[in-house]
């Protein structure tokens, strides 16, 4: 049996510990006992940029929000599928992130992150919401557990009714909020509904196969829009 191998661990600011751990070929991380993301599960973190992307055609140039990198499955997903005149601003808060990125998972994050389409700010994705330059076509939010704060309690601002009219302003004309959860909340789809978004909802699982056969843990995506 191949044992698990700590490969590093960052303190999320206002939040938890997170712990890198490899597993042969396998990366994940986890936070207690709870292992957030893998590369084994990757299924989901890919069908928040494409589903997204789906809904954005037509668009020649879509610029986009990522929060936050992850294991850069939704970064990837989104820059297969961009052409050559889209951009990506990718917001993530704890710096060790992104070192695991260029250190150890290298392979796996595959230049991503040094692509020309792509701008990384070491940032709250909420404040990179705020101070935006411009418009985004999608801002894409795959941060903490959905909309009930697991890892750090301050993302719940992100989903609260302030949190959701600010990533409104931030959006192009029929621009999309694309959320990943993992799991179900009927609560937070009437708030996004009071903010005046229509809202989709879509299961997704955590990975697929080659056949693309879903499989593992049903997730959830949340397309939000708002007709300005």
């Amino acid at each position: 049996m191949i044992a698990r191998e700590l490969l590093g661990s960052a303190q999320v600011p206002g939040g938890e510990e997170l712990k890198l751990f490899a597993h042969g070929r396998d990366f994940m991380i986890v936070m207690g006992h709870n292992e957030l993301m893998s590369t084994r599960m990757r299924g989901s973190e890919e069908a928040l940029a494409t589903m997204t992307l789906d809904r954005l055609k037509g668009r020649s140039a879509p610029n986009l929000l990522i929060g936050g990198y992850g294991m850069g499955f939704t970064l990837r997903a989104a820059l297969a599928r961009l052409g050559p005149q889209g951009r990506v601003t990718v917001a993530e808060l704890v710096p060790e992130i992104i070192q695991w990125a260029r250190g150890p998972m290298a392979e796996v994050a595959a230049g991503c992150l040094d692509e020309p389409r792509v701008r990384l700010v070491m940032d709250d994705v909420g404040d990179a919401i705020l101070l935006a330059p411009e418009p985004f076509d999608a801002i894409l939010l795959d941060v903490d557990n959905g909309p009930d704060g697991l890892v750090r309690p301050e993302n719940n601002r992100l989903y609260g009714k302030a949190g959701l009219h600010n990533a409104r302003k931030a959006l192009a004309p029929g621009g999309v909020l694309a959320i990943w959860s993992a799991e179900r909340d009927d609560k937070f789809v009437r708030r996004m509904e009071s903010v005046g978004f229509a809202v989709e909802e879509v299961e997704v699982r955590a990975r697929y196969d080659a056949e693309g056969k879903g499989k593992g843990p049903r997730h959830v995506i949340w397309f939000a829009t708002y007709d300005s």
